[in-house]
């Protein structure tokens, strides 16, 4: 009896051992399935979708796959050197990438960095920006979601902005605060000009000041002296709870930049923004050694080795690089996650010459990652919304995504092709702006 009980449970423990076997094999068939999906989606076409909705010239690449309606868009825009975003890209990337998979993104992005050679030309830097934020954007078409889950899922619900107020009066630049606060921003960039002089980000007024030459001129000593009164209005007429950045644009020499960063102080500022040029990073330990004002840099980076040091030794406090020129979200989100071991957070540059594709994928970075610290708003206006469907939308100073897949957004070519590139005296670039004595200074 008890051997024919022991047969029995050998045969009845086979049978059930048997049956996990084929359960498990199933289950593994299944999930190989789905780890499948769809075949590997190939490179078919590269191309670029130009446009200047706003006088501002952008450059959008679109990759198309051999899966129908399988394509993708990414920034790439370079307004100053427009001109040359379309055949690095059309010429140079696109016979290295057509018949190449579209899923391989990393592989992609290691392959077109080091196809030149020469690595982190600007125009190079940006026509790969396009490509690899193209490639995200299908990755989340295929996967039926939008980018944001591919990197992790939601930190936060919506991305907190700032946005820009400016005058040639301090009184006019403040009330345009006002307005940005009334509609419910917490944060504000305020600019203002400088009369007589050739300022940036507010218009100047007032009568020129003396100089030796006729081109626009700008002199320091006076651009601080008027910062420092915006800002001494500017809390009295604001009050305390507001945040306040400001933009020194690089225009300060070293020592000129630890003494505003100093004097700012008092005025307890969110950041101020390029106190340094790329070329003076190495001037950054003096000014953390004597101030505690909040620093943000990074717009010009082209190269790790510019960004890595600053964030590496804590001497900046928001890391401030250009997707669409940076190389992409692939560069981005590897940057973000180095700067939150250092809790060195991302306040990536968001101008009106990054198109609201750029702007999208910030923002779906930005909703991922939990060492966040503000994006830069641009306002759009009716000509994009002509042309870029699924905008980034606007509520009470947050930005939000959509929930369509990938960056959610679609272009009309047609209507891209209502705004062409404009033509100009210098084509897009800035000209010059010098010193009283004649000195070029950086704009």
């Amino acid at each position: 009896m008890r051997r024919r009980q022991f047969v029995g449970a050998a045969l009845a423990s086979g049978a059930a051992a048997a049956l996990v076997t084929t359960k498990e094999a199933t289950a593994q068939e299944a999930s190989a399935r789905a780890a499948r999906g769809m075949p590997s989606p190939k490179i078919r076409d590269v191309s670029v979708i130009e446009c200047a909705p706003q006088g501002v010239r952008l450059s959008v690449v679109k990759i198309t796959t051999d899966q129908a309606g399988l394509y993708g868009y990414g920034c790439a825009t370079f307004t100053q050197r427009a001109d040359l975003v379309k055949p690095a890209v059309e010429k140079y990337l696109k016979p290295l990438l057509v018949g190449k998979p579209a899923d391989r993104i990393e592989d992609t992005w290691q392959m077109a960095y080091n196809s030149s050679y020469w690595r982190n030309a600007a125009d190079l830097n940006n026509a790969m920006s396009g490509v690899d934020q193209a490639l995200w954007d299908i990755k989340g078409r295929m996967a039926n979601m939008p980018v944001y889950q591919l990197l992790g899922g939601k930190a936060r619900e919506a991305i907190d902005t700032y946005g820009h107020a400016s005058g040639s009066e301090i009184a006019e630049c403040i009330d345009s605060a006002k307005k940005y606060i009334a509609q419910g921003f917490r944060h504000v960039r305020i600019q203002v000009g400088v009369p007589g002089m050739a300022g940036y980000g507010s218009r100047a007024g007032g009568s020129r000041i003396p100089s030796l030459h006729n081109a626009p001129v700008f002199e320091r000593e006076g651009a601080k002296r008027r910062a420092l009164a915006l800002f001494e209005a500017a809390r009295k007429e604001l009050g305390p709870e507001i945040e306040l950045l400001h933009d020194a644009h690089e225009r300060y020499t070293p020592s000129e930049a630890v003494q505003l960063c100093k004097d700012l102080e008092q005025y307890r500022l969110f950041f101020l923004e390029d106190p340094l040029s790329p070329e003076d990073i190495m001037w950054f330990p003096n000014i953390r050694a004597q101030t505690t004002t909040p620093l943000a840099m990074g717009e010009l980076f082209n190269s790790p080795h510019e960004w890595t040091p600053l964030i590496r030794d804590r001497l900046i406090d928001y890391m401030r690089m250009h997707i669409s020129q940076m190389g992409g979200l692939t560069p981005a989100r590897k940057v973000a996650a180095f700067g939150e071991i250092f809790n060195v957070r991302t306040a990536f540059h968001g101008p009106g010459d990054v198109s609201p594709i750029g702007h999208m994928a910030m923002t779906h970075l930005n909703l991922s990652i939990t060492n966040f610290g503000i994006q830069e708003y641009s306002e759009f206006n009716d000509a994009h919304r002509e042309i870029f469907h699924g905008l980034p939308e606007m509520k009470d100073g947050y930005l939000w995504a959509n929930d369509r897949p990938g960056w959610g957004m679609e272009i009309d070519e047609k209507a891209a092709a209502k705004y062409p590139f404009r033509n100009d005296p210098l084509n897009g670039g800035w000209g010059e702006v010098r010193l009283p004595d004649g000195q070029i200074v950086k704009q």
